[in-house]
């Protein structure tokens, strides 16, 4: 028997841009002009959320770059819940000839930009890809990592790609058009990664709570900006490609996968991180890791940014089983939780009391 080792290392890089007025400026336009080898004759698509698209009439996408594609597709998880969305992204980057030398742009929330990501992953083994997110969930934690997916079997992300885009332009305009709910949805991951990562950040948005709920620009940018810091942080120093159990920036998400879905996607996915990371705090209370003055300090900051903690469909306690279980499938068949040590640090376990969860639970509904 003769066995060759193989081994090598890829390096990546790739710029997180934070601007206004994208489409009137020439950042993107010298990026993508200087990107590569400028011998090519380099193609572009892009690939907008329909939201997006009747928001801002005023961008004209195809006359942007010449001989410009543009496909507008659904907003919101159900861009990811079905093939057809993606079969038509492919379809469209095989009409308008991009190679490996062209561009797939991705203008909309999380879920398209999760879906045309996967799509620019796997046609010729992989397209370029930009990211233009357009929610502030997307600006500050989804958008600037290197993950692709779209939804099969009724399960959240079964289908997917751990492949970076080339770029990310986080153009704080497009807030300005979003509703009261979904800006303040967003805000649920940068609660995350502050109470496992950072006090200081924390505190700042205890501090901010009232001006993160009533949209203060320039408290929502900051708010954008740290956590996007922390996400690029967590992904350059930790494990990018997830190849361990440990995935501490999915915090809070165990429960938030599978109450997505039992509401069909009526609760938005920062609406479910919340009451997934006011669960998590309350259990990591009741297993004696913080105080109940730490966990009622982290509940009245969600309450005070505007979310609710808890939902009639978690009644049914059996939902949550069946959703630890399958996040310990999705995870690879060892189960790592991540609660919390203390504010502004997480730790991890692999085994967890679901009675304690129940009663965790049974707290949360009894908050009004």
């Amino acid at each position: 028997m003769k066995v060759i080792n193989q081994s090598f290392q890829v390096s990546y890089e790739y710029p997180v841009v934070f601007t206004r007025n994208l489409f009137g400026t020439s950042t993107l336009r010298e990026f993508l002009e200087n990107y590569g080898e400028k011998a090519y004759r380099k193609k572009v698509l892009f690939v907008v959320d329909e939201g997006v698209f009747n928001a801002h009439p005023h961008i004209s996408f195809k006359e942007y770059w010449p001989g410009a594609g543009l496909l507008v597709v659904p907003g919101g998880e159900r861009v990811k819940n079905h093939s057809d969305s993606l079969e038509k992204v492919l379809a469209a980057i095989n009409e308008y000839g991009i190679d490996r030398h062209s561009f797939v742009l991705a203008v909309g929330g999380g879920a398209v930009l999760d879906m045309v990501g996967y799509a620019a992953a796997i046609a010729h083994r992989g397209v370029k890809l930009v990211r233009i997110p357009t929610t502030v969930l997307s600006q500050n934690d989804s958008a600037v990592g290197v993950k692709n997916s779209i939804n099969y079997f009724g399960k959240k992300n079964f289908l997917g790609t751990f492949v970076p885009p080339v770029a990310v332009f986080n153009d704080f305009d497009f807030l300005r058009t979003l509703s009261p709910r979904d800006q303040i949805s967003g805000i649920a991951e940068a609660v995350k990664v502050a109470l496992i990562k950072d006090l200081d950040f924390f505190e700042w948005l205890e501090k901010n709570a009232k001006n993160l709920r009533e949209g203060v620009e320039s408290i929502m940018e900051e708010q954008i900006i740290r956590s996007a810091e922390h996400h690029l942080a967590h992904i350059r120093s930790g494990d990018p490609f997830e190849l361990g159990s440990a995935r501490p920036l999915d915090f809070g998400h165990w429960a938030a996968h599978k109450l997505e879905y039992l509401t069909g996607f009526e609760v938005r996915h920062g609406e479910a991180v919340a009451i997934g990371i006011a669960l998590d705090v309350c259990y990591s209370q009741l297993m004696g890791f913080i105080k109940e003055e730490d966990r009622d300090r982290v509940l009245q900051v969600l309450q005070s940014i505007g979310f609710s903690l808890y939902h009639p469909v978690l009644d049914n306690k059996n939902h949550l089983w069946e959703g630890l279980n399958e996040f310990r499938e999705h995870l690879g068949g060892m189960l790592t939780i991540t609660l919390l040590e203390k504010l502004g640090k997480g730790i991890e376990v692999h085994e967890v009391d679901f009675n304690k969860v129940i009663l965790a639970l049974d707290h949360l509904a009894t908050i009004k």
